[in-house]
């Protein structure tokens, strides 16, 4: 038997409510499970509960902190005190890493797997759009929103996918996987011997351009890494560069297409709601409640993401859709498959700070496992609210294996046999754990 928590997903027969831990949803309830939540049971998992997240998928405020919902609290990290758990999917994370279940299920659109796995020393697998189906999920945006596993090993996360991946009538993302005649088997690809031979990229540009979270300490465990896998047989492809990725950081399109695609998906997403006690039915009216909600810490933490884009076009406009077609091309042939095809890789490879954006936008794989720590004596840094520490001595940072699309296997595989050649997991200490296992209490 395994347990098992959610995140910003819905299980209707144990965790009805769906309230990406805001008190403007309160008590709202869903017709039906959620594909995933539904497939979990059908296997034999038991789904403990819910656990926190940054507020509406860190879709609100630009001066909250990761982790904080107005539902849940203050999510930390346990690896320092106040740790910033970061987010989304922060109590995924967490609870993973604490080993408060086998795994958790998180949703990424634009970082929110890939980061709170790093910083929380467990695995992450944001899987390609379409591989996972997001029936009832929370949503921002259908073109970039995905829910992966968050676990403490590569072969755990691998046995979630393949029970949530698959087709799905009720989202027809799904639907343009290649796999309908089967599913690959992700916990096959688990082999030590799955780097001889694979083609490994390094996207200098990428890396020169932006500052990683934890400086130094990351650069250089990432330059080990890429020395474990050529002596594990791989192909290094230095300067696999992403050729548009000055245009990337510049772009309005990566921040602005996601956050417009939630101002009507949140709208077609309360419309399914069972129950909706605030009577609460479009973007406008839940920042009008938050406003003058004293739970949700207002003005304290803003509403500036909520402000902006209610002043932005429409999903169906003309500006929209050209902004669309620039992420298309920033993450494509401008971007992580564009340099794949170019230099025939199986993958690419960041340190995890600086890995998620360009995937988003073209709803591309990755995965991250355990990389390293910041070494002893290492200051503390706290974050821009001032409320959590965001860099401090023992503080986890991870690498992650980009990919092109469906390409899930083979980056098990690769993230598997570097896995076990490192075993970085097991090497950090937590700052405070559990003493109580989950079998002496349930």
């Amino acid at each position: 038997m395994h347990w098992i928590l959610l995140e910003n997903l819905t299980s209707k027969e144990l965790v009805e409510k769906s309230e990406a831990g805001s008190y403007a949803l309160i008590d709202a309830r869903v017709r039906a499970d959620s594909t995933a939540a539904a497939k979990l049971r059908e296997n034999g998992l038991v789904i403990l509960g819910k656990t926190s997240l940054s507020e509406w998928a860190n879709v609100r405020s630009f001066n909250s902190s990761n982790g904080w919902s107005a539902q849940g609290g203050q999510t930390y990290g346990a690896y320092y005190p106040s740790q910033d758990p970061n987010g989304s999917s922060s109590g995924s994370a967490v609870s993973a890493d604490l080993g408060l279940a086998l795994a958790a299920l998180g949703t990424e659109t634009s970082g929110s797997i890939l980061l709170p796995a790093g910083v929380n020393n467990v695995v992450g697998i944001k899987p390609t759009v379409g591989v996972t189906s997001r029936y009832m999920v929370v949503p921002v945006s259908q073109r970039q929103d995905t829910i992966g596993p968050l676990a403490r090993t590569v072969k755990d996360a691998a046995k979630i996918l393949q029970v949530i991946a698959g087709d799905d009538s009720k989202d027809n993302y799904t639907l343009a996987s290649p796999f309908s005649a089967g599913l690959p088997d992700y916990m096959a690809a688990c082999k030590l011997s799955a780097l001889e031979g694979k083609r490994i990229g390094i996207p200098r540009n990428v890396i020169a351009r932006s500052e990683t979270q934890y400086g130094e300490p990351e650069s250089t465990a990432f330059e080990e890494a890429i020395s474990v896998m050529s002596e594990a047989g791989a192909v290094i492809i230095d300067n696999a560069n992403f050729t548009a990725y000055d245009e990337f950081l510049t772009a309005p399109a990566p921040q602005a297409v996601p956050i417009i695609d939630f101002k009507q998906e949140l709208v077609d997403y309360i419309l399914s709601l069972g129950t909706n006690p605030n009577k609460l039915f479009n973007l406008e009216e839940i920042r009008n409640f938050t406003w003058h909600d004293p739970l949700e810490d207002y003005p304290s933490r803003d509403t500036m993401i909520w402000d902006a884009v209610l002043q932005l076009p429409n999903n169906t406009s003309p500006e929209f859709w050209n902004m669309y077609q620039q992420n298309l091309y920033l993450g494509g042939e401008g971007g992580v498959l564009g340099a794949i095809s170019r230099n025939k890789l199986d993958a690419i490879i960041l340190p995890t700070s600086i890995a998620p954006g360009v995937p988003a936008i073209v709803g591309s794989p990755a995965i991250t496992i355990p990389l390293g720590s910041m070494p002893s004596g290492s200051p503390a840094v706290p974050n821009q609210r001032g409320n959590l520490i965001q860099s401090a001595p023992g503080a986890p940072f991870g690498i992650s294996f980009l990919g092109a699309k469906w390409s899930e296997e083979t980056l098990i595989g690769i993230a598997y046999a570097f896995e076990q050649r490192t075993l970085h997991r097991q090497k950090l200490q937590h700052f405070i754990k559990p003493q109580t296992e989950l079998v002496d209490v349930l």
